[in-house]
């Protein structure tokens, strides 16, 4: 019994142009090269192109995923490898420092991005760039970005960016999603099609992020605890990056 892999929606066209274009040319070698090369060279020939059909049909795969519903946790919002996790000053949304967690999508991971919480999307902002080399960390300030701007919808209801950066292969974000929308903990929102680069910022409070009293409750604060360190392999909405640990005030 063959195993059926699903192909993501957002592959589309290319999920469909780029298997016909190479099985097109597959057709054409079989054809014609035999009398320009031997019976060797061609098979090998048809052995590669074979190897780049599985893969374009595998680089769209959209593999089936049960996340975890902890509202404590922020999954990963891509499949690949932690190259860096670092200070930064933030932006005027976040409101102050952050911690960047940096992810590095090689052409052979699944490319869908999720969102790492229960989140409703505050704002999206695209940017055009460059197209370095998404392992080079300068590559999440000049490349080609999308940029979204998120709320946590559970307690506590911190500010969060995910953010989608093209690579020197990749050459086109997918964003699936508006300001307004509701996403559940994991659920897809897009994806960066052939190697790329996401970035996931937390911000950080000193004093950690307050959990009003309701009701007579105690009130709580939350520290902000991170699982993973440089060169973990991640998959988005899979495995969790950071937990929120409630404490007393």
């Amino acid at each position: 019994m063959l195993m059926k892999i699903p192909l993501t929606k957002y592959g589309w066209p290319q999920v469909v142009v780029y298997p016909v274009i190479i099985l097109a040319v597959m057709i054409l070698i079989a054809l014609g090269a035999a009398k320009l090369f031997s019976i060797v060279t061609v098979l090998m020939m048809e052995f590669v192109l074979f190897l780049v059909l599985v893969w374009a049909f595998s680089f769209f795969r959209d593999p089936f995923r049960e996340c975890p519903t902890d509202e404590n946790l922020l999954l990963s919002p891509a499949d690949g490898k932690i190259t860096e996790i670092e200070n930064t000053n933030g932006n005027e949304f976040l409101g102050g420092p952050a911690i960047k967690i940096g992810i590095f999508l090689s052409i052979f991971n699944v490319h869908i991005n999720r969102v790492p919480c229960s989140v409703q999307v505050k704002k999206i902002t695209y940017k055009k760039g460059q197209y370095k080399n998404a392992l080079n960390p300068e590559s999440g300030q000049v490349n080609e970005s999308n940029e979204l701007h998120l709320i946590r919808t559970a307690v506590p209801d911190d500010k969060l960016i995910v953010k989608q950066i093209s690579g020197a292969i990749a050459r086109r974000i997918v964003c699936r999603t508006k300001p307004g929308d509701k996403l559940n903990s994991g659920e897809q929102f897009g994806m960066i099609k052939f190697g790329s680069r996401t970035e996931l910022y937390v911000p950080v409070p000193e004093m950690g992020t307050s959990d009003k009293p309701k009701n007579g409750k105690k009130n709580y604060l939350y520290k902000v605890i991170f699982l993973v360190k440089k060169g973990d392999k991640v998959k988005a909405g899979i495995t969790p990056l950071v937990r929120y640990e409630k404490c007393l005030n």
